[in-house]
């Protein structure tokens, strides 16, 4: 590899495929996968179990010690926990917090990787902004909306279709309109529309626009 570490961002509307593409891509190219929304989840999920301890210090000594495993669990994909979570988002002091652990990752990952690759909704323009590669992954609302459905059905939660679509449009209005950090492409990300790509065939695009750089 020419460039001796890779710092890939991704920013993406919820249920675009933007976080299965950056597994993808993290594992071929031996980056350090951060799903950056997860962690606002993650908090989201802290509050509402345990909403009277909710308080800064608690959240700050929460994300001192929080580990990349921790932000796997399968409950933190709930609807619930996604609308709260881009609620959380909004405050400033939490933010704040989340952010510099984001560049401490980004920045610096561990010696045995050859970078990383972040993605969330505002990672092009306010995480990583000198990234290497950023790409702005998108779909149609209800393509994404039928994937999170799907999601949601395998972890045998009970919801309809119906409430999976109102939750993704409120949840697209929530992070494009919110003051801080809003979900915006940035004139330098490359668009890549998963509407009508499979899985495979998106990660080659993005495979494709990778190589091209990292070999020239």
């Amino acid at each position: 590899m020419k460039l001796k570490k890779i710092k890939v961002a991704i920013d993406s509307p919820a249920a675009a495929g933007a976080g299965t593409q950056a597994k993808l891509i993290s594992k071929y190219y031996n980056l350090l996968y951060l799903d950056t929304g997860k962690i606002y989840r993650l908090i989201a999920n802290l509050k509402l179990k345990n909403p009277k301890k909710f308080t800064y210090v608690y959240i700050k000594k929460k994300i001192r010690n929080l580990k990349i495993k921790d932000l796997q669990k399968k409950e933190l994909l709930s609807d619930k926990i996604g609308i709260s979570a881009s609620m959380i988002a909004k405050n400033k002091k939490i933010r704040n917090l989340v952010h510099n652990f984001q560049i401490k990752n980004a920045y610096y990952p561990p010696k045995k990787y050859n970078g990383s690759c972040l993605d969330g909704r505002d990672i092009t323009y306010k995480i990583i902004p000198d990234a290497n590669f950023k790409f702005f992954i998108t779909a149609n609302v209800k393509t994404r909306a039928l994937r999170r459905y799907k999601e949601l059905k395998q972890l045998k939660k009970k919801i309809s279709f119906n409430e999976v679509l109102k939750s993704i449009k409120k949840r697209d209005k929530s992070d494009y309109n919110r003051k801080i950090s809003p979900l915006k492409k940035t004139a330098d990300s490359i668009l890549i529309n998963t509407t009508n790509l499979t899985k495979r065939a998106c990660f080659l695009k993005i495979k494709k626009i990778m190589d091209s750089k990292i070999k020239s």
